[in-house]
């Protein structure tokens, strides 16, 4: 009981078809003659009846989203000034330590210009104070000056230290702003984006470019809570990525700690080695992964079943005649294109492996096995669907 194929607008009947109408021509005959069309016995071959098979099915846990490089630096101006020259455009391959930008130094230069003249105005003053103090002492030894004298003169020495080492620390900040006028690359990568341009004045921490490194990215995406459970750290996960025609092997790399708030969902974390760099930052992604099934199920191919009233069924040959039971269904493997039986069937019951019309339950059925000679002829005596 097959499907047709059409051949020059004329559908022709497979094996199957051609049993089955064969059949269904003979239980006509009969009728005409007044027999019983009970009594006569469809025949289907051995691709048409099948015996439930045990198997393992996979359980599947799918989830998408785009891919990120985590690797991502965003180079900040430290000091404010003008732009006066940036050597990369979006696209430049860049090394860790590199030489991107640097910003005009005038201000800097005065302000340290600045800074250093305090210093030494702040040295002089500990010089003069030194010397007071030291004569102070002398004459206190000698009686000449009072005690409270002695102490105002420590007291101003100690003042002096204090404003030489405040200036030698404002004197250090205006050096290392001086450094922050030559933008380096951080990390090594590709320049994504280019915040400013030669020229433009910038601000201290105004964005200048960002830089992608590309050899590690991830697929951040959400399961339910009810999976999260059969999955950990390290599994081995398939991902597809739009633009790529094979899969792309990856890895579990974390798992949130708690739903995210209003959800049932939990965040998990692919971490997809890129060497190459085929991959981009951004590109829409599917990760599957396949648990294992540690049992054997009982299973039949999809197409055996069928449904009527929103019950599943299937057709059997029991005892040479057809009977419909009603099967309570498990899991699906749509890629196998199988399902799990819990109910119903037994590794030994006889399954019509694809769905009939015009079946009677109690009708006489047999499963034959046809030679090419038998089906040539059954082909050729059978009628033509116009």
């Amino acid at each position: 009981m097959g499907k047709a194929w059409w051949i020059g607008g004329t559908a022709v009947l497979g094996l199957g078809a051609v049993v089955a109408a064969l059949a269904l021509s003979r239980a006509g005959a009969a009728a005409k003659k007044g027999d019983d069309p009970s009594a006569v016995t469809l025949e289907f071959t051995p691709r048409e009846v099948v015996t439930p098979k045990l198997t393992t099915i996979a359980t599947p846990i799918e989830f998408s989203g785009p891919l990120v490089a985590p690797q991502t630096a965003v180079v900040r101006a430290r000091a404010g000034g003008t732009l006066l020259t940036l050597a990369v455009a979006e696209g430049s391959r860049v090394k860790t330590g590199q030489a991107l930008a640097t910003i005009d130094a005038a201000e800097v230069a005065g302000r340290l210009a600045e800074r250093q003249a305090m210093v030494e105005s702040a040295r002089a003053a500990l010089a003069q104070a030194q010397r007071t103090h030291a004569n102070n002492e002398r004459l206190a030894q000698q009686q000449f000056i009072s005690a409270s004298a002695l102490d105002q003169s420590r007291a101003a020495l100690d003042a002096a230290q204090a404003q030489e080492r405040a200036a030698l620390a404002q004197l250090d900040t205006v050096r290392a702003a001086s450094r922050d006028t030559r933008i380096v690359a951080p990390i090594g990568g590709i320049v994504a984006k280019r915040h400013a341009v030669a020229g433009e004045k910038v601000s201290a921490e105004q964005p200048v470019v960002t830089i992608v490194d590309l050899a590690t990215l991830e697929l951040a995406g959400s399961v339910g809570t009810h999976e999260v459970s059969l999955l950990t750290p390290g599994l081995a996960v398939q991902v597809r990525v739009e633009g790529v025609e094979q899969a792309v092997s990856g890895r579990i790399a974390r798992i949130a700690p708690a739903a995210e708030p209003g959800t049932r969902s939990i965040g998990v974390t692919i971490e997809l080695p890129n060497p190459k760099e085929t991959l981009r930052a951004g590109q829409y992604a599917l990760a599957r992964v396949e648990l294992a099934d540690p049992l054997p199920r009982l299973t039949l191919p999809l197409a055996a079943l069928g449904n009527a009233s929103g019950q599943d069924h299937v057709w059997l040959i029991e005892n040479g005649v057809l009977a419909r039971r009603a099967v309570t269904l498990g899991r699906r493997d749509a890629r196998e294109g199988r399902v799990e039986v819990l109910a119903g069937v037994t590794p030994a019951s006889q399954v019509l492996a694809a769905r009939f019309e015009n079946l009677r339950e109690g009708g006489r059925a047999v499963g034959v096995s046809a030679s090419p000679s038998a089906v040539a002829a059954a082909a050729a005596s059978a009628p033509i669907a116009k």
